[in-house]
């Protein structure tokens, strides 16, 4: 790749072409494949795609053997750092400090993080979705380490970051007018304060109307009330109004759990669609994670309301759940955009997991194919976001492109780059990504932030997350008691060690 003629965090001046050994072009609205094709692009919008671009170009880039595909999308991504992980291993949930106790309550819920560390954390995992070849991002954040909501200024940071980085988003300030309390082993119950989210919302609308279309168009707003078991009726009708006045889009996290839709039921009852949909709430303006706790009834609400489902089959099947299913789900109509929404920030991997528990669930490989999950993860979120502009490659468009090395794929030869990246790639084969025409990530390097140094500030914020767990978890015990490792930790296996290691060799 000649790469000396790309200048990392600038557009290139004039029109550049591109071309690699395959290209995911786009005609009568699906993706096709081009083998050694070509993508020429000027400014911000794409010119052409195909073969034999018959005009003038400033410069050529070959990227060889390689995908030129369009930007990932991704409306659950990742945006602090990941605690979801720490519950992996480590139960019960309410024992491990992911529930507020009712002393921690009474104490006086405050920001585990400082503002700087806030407007860090965003910056550090733009950064990491722009190395995953993600050109466009909703961001989401635990609230459990919050005082309450999201600030206005950490966001106004979250804008900058985007783009200084060159990432398009679509945010603003989550809020919440309740929270789970843990008032005994078990037994968790929401408290409202409706006042203080209905503030939230105010202070986002607030935030949308000042930040959109900043930088170039990369920002834009999208409202993200919490979770549906932590809003009021009158907070979701308020947000609902909102959006369709402001002309966006509003996230919701609902049918995704078994405490939520327990919650729901009690608080309702319902489940949170139903309970939606008889308000009626329930229309495309919604984006809704995760739906893999959503009836037939749920989904069939969806469908006829044209609510996307966000699906994040890593971080659900981590926690032992999947969306029953994909191909279900697809078939009654319904939008699946795709999320990451845990660390790491990995499409390819999350597209790999989607596959094989829709087939999984589907008890049959033919009804789900590599294709409809690359599909969810371009054209889907473009969908989802109102975008016609955005998924594909195609004349028109906005040239946010991600390029995927196919070399360092480890699989069996292939004859099919969209097969061979969902089984074996991951976010780690991308070798460059263009949004809006800038060159926001080359051979591994961001504009704007060095990973290797993020990474040991990350870790230390994160060494001083880990220390508070006991304030926050029920009888507070101590961190080695909430957080064990995986065997036990010995400094020195003496001679135990040293025979099994004389035994290891001699055998």
């Amino acid at each position: 790749m000649n790469e000396e003629s790309l200048e990392l965090g600038r557009r290139p001046e004039g029109r550049t072409l591109l071309t690699a050994s395959w290209v995911v072009g786009h005609k009568d609205g699906s993706h096709r494949l081009l083998r050694n094709g070509e993508v020429v692009f000027e400014n911000n919008e794409i010119l052409f795609v195909g073969h034999r671009f018959p005009g003038e170009v400033a410069r050529r880039i070959d990227f060889g053997n390689a995908l030129i595909s369009p930007g990932l999308i991704d409306l659950d991504a990742l945006s602090d750092l990941d605690t979801t992980i720490l519950g992996i291993d480590n139960h019960p949930g309410w024992a491990k400090g992911r529930v507020w106790p009712r002393s921690y309550v009474e104490a006086g819920p405050y920001e585990m993080y400082s503002p700087e560390e806030l407007a860090f954390q965003k910056r550090f995992a733009f950064g990491q979705l722009l190395l995953n070849g993600i050109t466009t991002a909703a961001p989401i954040a635990s609230l459990f380490y919050r005082e309450w909501g999201e600030t206005v200024a950490e966001f106004d940071a979250a804008a900058d970051a985007a783009g200084e980085l060159g990432l398009r988003v679509y945010l603003s300030p989550a809020y919440r007018s309740g929270g789970m309390v843990l008032e005994e082993p078990g037994r968790m119950v929401p408290v409202f304060d409706e006042e203080r989210g209905l503030k939230g919302l105010k202070d986002a609308v607030a935030y949308i109307e000042r930040q959109n279309g900043r930088h170039g168009d990369l920002v834009r707003g999208m409202l993200a009330p919490d979770r549906v078991e932590t809003s009021t009726l009158a907070l979701l009708q308020r947000t609902d109004a909102a959006a369709r006045d402001l002309a966006c889009k509003f996230r919701l996290h609902m049918a995704q759990g078994a405490m939520e839709v327990d919650t729901v039921r009690m608080l309702h009852g319902s489940t949170a669609p139903v309970w939606l949909a008889k308000a009626g709430l329930l229309s495309d303006r919604l984006i809704a994670p995760h739906a893999t706790n959503a009836t037939e009834e749920d989904l069939a609400l969806y469908a006829a309301n044209g609510v996307s489902i966000v699906h994040c089959p890593l971080v659900s099947g981590r926690g032992g759940s999947t969306l029953n299913s994909f191909s279900a789900c697809r078939k009654r109509g319904i939008n699946i955009a795709m999320g990451t929404d845990t660390a790491p920030a990995d499409m390819w991997m999350n597209l790999l997991v989607g596959l094989i528990t829709g087939r999984v669930n589907d008890g049959a490989p033919d009804r789900l194919r590599s294709a409809d999950l690359f599909d969810a993860a371009t054209l889907g979120g473009a969908r989802a976001l109102g975008r016609s502009d955005l998924g594909h490659l195609s004349a028109g468009a906005r040239a946010d492109i991600a390029v995927f090395d196919l070399d360092d794929v480890i699989v069996a030869p292939s004859i099919d780059p969209i097969t061979t990246l969902v089984t074996g790639g991951s976010g780690k084969v991308t070798c460059a990504v263009f949004v809006d025409g800038r060159v926001s990530m080359l051979s591994r390097k961001l504009a704007g932030i060095d990973m290797e140094k993020a990474r040991v500030r990350a870790q230390a914020q994160y060494d001083g997350l880990i220390a508070k767990y006991p304030e926050r978890s029920w009888g507070n015990p101590p961190v080695s008691e909430i957080f064990g490792p995986s065997y036990p930790v010995d400094a020195d296996l003496g001679e135990v060690g040293r025979r099994s290691s004389t035994s290891a060799i001699s055998s």
